[in-house]
């Protein structure tokens, strides 16, 4: 869902800060801001061993950028934010950034995604300003196969930030890669996690950003196939709100199961949802290059009226789903999901 040329029923012109409402009549309220391009973690699902170069201190948007942007944003109709990364905390300043959105922006919604490794530190303070919800990226209970994931071993600590956050209520949701070897036993003892804890558990379908060379497509069946059956009981349901996960519950548990469907992308249809990277670029699509370098027109001295009417152009020649995005967009290598902010 890129800036490019399909334009089947666009909007009416908007002027001024109206909101935004893409050219297939979906509205954007939803931003994802990634703040830095760095982790204290090696996801070979994410990134190679070795990592990948870091972007240099200048050419990441500084908070005073952010916080421009943000206000730009809110008076175009976004009413929800989530800092993202890399991972957030390795950037100092992020705990105050976040207080700045809830307490002097006035965020309606402001959610954070982590992997849990210096979380814990802030999480009576994230609790004190009303933080919306934590997603905490957990693919494994077994410390040698988080390990083996992440090439770190940090469990503890990221387990101290998953049973914390429950225990202070902050609403929590597990963001859980299945990749070609997880085991259906892993993926069990991870369900057990929402057996009496009311949480919500999204297994991911791997997605193409590594990092490295072009990832086979694996032929095998569906996620949401093998989740069936190993548990037969599952019931799917709808929330009613748009989002990327397909929901499912058990009888007898407290928390839900959910199901996100990279590779068939199903959610793109009711796609709200836009990306600034840390570089500033935005991303009208997970999958697209990115549509309009917000980094060069902010210190360009534009006025927020032309930023404004830019961003909407560009979301006004969105692209129908991610399958057309990228198709064109053929890579050599997969970019990785630490410098695109997923």
């Amino acid at each position: 869902m890129e800036s490019g040329t399909s334009s089947p029923r666009g909007p009416e012109q908007q002027s001024g800060y109206s909101s935004l409402i893409d050219n297939y009549g979906r509205p954007i309220n939803y931003l994802r801001l990634a703040i830095t391009d760095r982790c204290n973690l090696r996801c070979r699902y994410c990134m190679p061993e070795e990592g990948v170069a870091s972007i240099a201190h200048e050419q990441t948007l500084s908070y005073e950028e952010l916080e421009r942007l943000v206000r730009l944003f809110q008076g175009l109709g976004i009413n929800k934010v989530r800092i993202t990364g890399g991972e957030p905390f390795v950037r100092r300043g992020c705990y105050e950034f976040i207080r700045t959105l809830k307490q002097k922006l006035g965020v309606e919604q402001v959610y954070v995604t982590t992997n849990g490794v210096e979380t814990y530190r802030y999480l009576e303070g994230l609790k004190s300003i009303g933080i919306s919800g934590i997603n905490l990226s957990l693919d494994t209970l077994d410390k040698n196969r988080f390990i083996e994931i992440t090439r770190r071993d940090q469990l503890d600590r990221v387990l101290l930030t998953f049973y914390r956050s429950f225990e202070l209520g902050i609403p929590l949701k597990i963001n859980s890669v299945v990749m070609e070897d997880t085991g259906n036993d892993e993926i069990a003892a991870l369900v057990e996690l929402v057996r009496e804890r009311k949480i919500s558990l999204r297994f991911i379908e791997r997605m193409p950003f590594s990092g490295g060379s072009l990832a086979q497509q694996e032929s095998q069946q569906s996620l949401r196939e093998r989740l069936q059956g190993m548990f037969p009981e599952l019931q799917e349901y709808t929330s009613g709100v748009a989002g990327t996960a397909r929901e499912f519950k058990l009888p007898g548990f407290a928390g839900t199961v959910g199901v996100i469907e990279g590779r068939s992308r199903k959610f793109c249809a009711t796609c709200n949802k836009v990306r600034i990277t840390p570089e500033g670029m935005l991303k009208a699509c997970l999958y697209d290059d990115g549509v309009l370098d917000l980094r060069e027109l902010l210190r360009s001295g534009v006025k927020d009226e032309e930023l404004a009417d830019s961003i909407r152009t560009c979301l006004n020649h969105r692209y129908a789903d991610g399958h057309e995005t990228e198709a064109l967009h053929c890579r050599m290598s997969e970019p990785s999901m630490a410098s695109i902010g997923g």
